[in-house]
């Protein structure tokens, strides 16, 4: 199958070009090209970027399925511009072994329309007694995490790093002090102070990232840090750069966006970590414009409309971002000046393929995989849930007005995506 995509703008040009696509490549960039074999794009109008990489996302299948499918979260990320994401192992089974996690495999060779990575547990059932088998598991996984719960056991952390490094893999931790938690459901600060709140500490989550810091200087493993919303935490991670330690992280735009000053007593307002303080959301910006911050994910975490109408105290935590990640972010940081088109492709697409060892491609050059996303930069709308692919619908960015819009996204020279007009 081959794709002509005429009169397009890539990110990174300053003239639109033709860009042919053939057996899932790149095949030749010019602007005379022409085939009439191939399906013709017109791209006139539209941005071509590099196909959207989301390393932190809950696709909820198996086990979850009310909640979000493989098949409704790769359409939702595909309308978000995403051709790649990894999925989180919080589901039933846990992937923590080999069987478990050919469940989650299988779901994926059926119903996936962009590529899916799929982690591998820390420990069996994310509980922190026992090592997952991280070895059988190795070979097909994208990393090895306990998301939404931290490993508290100093030992076995360390354990599963030494093992996880002679893997040659990297391990992806939610870093969270259960001790520390005191039953919060927000921000300890002021809007928990105020509206009889019981809040989540900022320690909570950078005692345990300090813990582990200390660990890959013991171990050397690779160690990636998910969703950091303290300013502690950008500063624990800078450090551990200076030193020349493998450390990368990542934040979502609702902590780039929000803080809890911007809370409402609904459940869309509702993710762990909190949003946090006007300071941590400055660290945060800084670390992202200084490279401290290596990747922008979503945590895009889908629950039912009735786990999430519960109020901030009672609902679920999490809310989704993959439809709206891109826009949010070209809109608050491109537009303004703030950031560079560069730096944001950097971001979403670049650095998760570099860190997390994903097929290409880096960028749009002949030779490389054929997986874009065409994007109209002008176009503007409001954020509406109701027009959510994904299952979930719980933002806290509801009739936000946003520039950006997705067209069309490519997986592998194939359409998958198609925006209506």
């Amino acid at each position: 199958m081959k794709l002509l995509i005429t009169n397009t703008l890539p990110y990174n040009a300053k003239s639109t070009t033709n860009i042919l696509v053939e057996n899932g490549c790149v095949k030749a960039i010019a602007p005379d090209l022409h085939d009439n074999e191939a399906i013709q794009i017109d791209g006139h109008g539209l941005t071509l970027l590099p196909g959207l990489v989301d390393v932190h996302v809950h696709f909820r299948e198996p086990g979850f399925e009310y909640k979000e499918t493989i098949a409704t979260g790769t359409l939702a990320a595909a309308a978000g511009g995403y051709t790649a994401v990894c999925t989180m192992p919080n589901l039933k089974p846990t992937p923590d072994n080999l069987e478990h996690l050919n469940v989650q495999r299988e779901i994926i060779r059926r119903d996936a329309i962009i590529k899916v990575f799929p982690y591998g547990c820390i420990t069996v059932g994310q509980v922190g007694k026992e090592l997952a088998d991280i070895e059988a598991l190795n070979p097909y996984v994208c990393a090895f995490s306990d998301d939404g719960h931290g490993v508290q056991k100093d030992e076995m952390m360390q354990e599963a790093m030494m093992r996880v490094k002679q893997c040659g893999s990297r391990i992806a931790a939610h870093c969270e002090v259960n001790s520390l938690l005191h039953n919060g459901y927000i921000h300890q600060g002021e809007y928990a102070a105020t509206h009889n709140h019981r809040g989540i500490c900022s320690q909570s989550e950078w005692e345990q990232i300090a813990r582990d810091v200390e660990l890959v200087a013991k171990t050397g493993c690779q160690y990636h840090v998910c969703h950091i919303s303290t300013k502690e935490s950008v500063e624990i991670i800078r450090k551990a750069k200076q030193q020349g330690l493998p450390v990368t992280c990542e934040t979502a735009p609702h902590y780039l966006l929000l803080t809890d000053k911007d809370l409402k007593e609904e459940g869309r307002y509702k993710m762990n970590p909190p949003v946090r303080s006007e300071a941590d959301q400055e660290a945060l910006i800084q670390g992202v414009l200084d490279g401290t911050i290596d990747i922008i994910a979503t945590d895009h975490a889908p629950h039912s409309a009735e786990e999430k109408s519960r109020g901030l105290e009672k609902s679920a935590f999490g809310i989704v971002g993959i439809e709206t990640a891109f826009p949010l972010l070209y809109t608050n940081f491109v537009r303004t000046g703030k950031m560079t088109m560069d730096k944001l492709v950097a971001l979403m697409s670049h650095n998760p393929r570099k860190i997390f060892q994903l097929e290409n491609p880096i960028d749009i050059v002949v030779g490389s995989k054929a997986d874009f996303t065409l994007m109209d930069l002008n176009a503007c709308s409001h954020i509406d849930s109701s027009n959510f692919k994904s299952k979930g619908k719980a933002t806290p960015f509801e009739n936000v007005l946003v520039y950006g819009r997705c067209c069309m996204t490519i997986v592998d020279g194939k359409i998958v995506f198609q925006a209506n007009n």
